[in-house]
């Protein structure tokens, strides 16, 4: 199983940016692509973004298409996430994911988790 290491949470004004990093153990073919997912208290689980990780093919879940970007360092074996004119509505705990499968959404697909960095955003 992949060892996955979030960073980058904090608390920010509405408006404001914040860049999470996620640190990946293992051979570059232990996956095939790597997500952000969020949950908020009382919430399900939703899909942020993933990329595949050779060809760097990005999907994007649509709360967040045109202000968050994904993206990777291969040889590092290190995701992003960049997300910029935070809402508060972005205010959840964010995990970094590995999949041994390309352009997935569900949780069910993803294989190992991290332990997840808190972002908060006031009004």
């Amino acid at each position: 199983q992949v060892q996955l290491v979030e960073s980058g949470g904090g608390m920010v004004h509405a408006g404001a940016s914040l860049r999470l990093t996620c640190v990946a153990s293992g051979r570059a073919f232990d996956w095939n692509s790597m997500g952000w997912f969020r949950q908020a208290p009382g919430k399900e689980r939703e899909f942020v973004a993933n990329i595949a990780w050779i060809g760097g093919t990005t999907i994007y879940g649509d709360s967040v298409k045109g202000r968050f970007t994904i993206s990777r360092e291969y040889t590092n074996n290190t995701l992003f996430l960049e997300m910029n004119s935070l809402k508060p509505e972005d205010t959840a705990v964010y995990y970094c994911a590995s999949s041994r499968k390309s352009f997935r959404i569900l949780p069910g697909d993803f294989d190992s988790w991290g332990q997840g960095t808190q972002v908060t955003v006031s009004s």
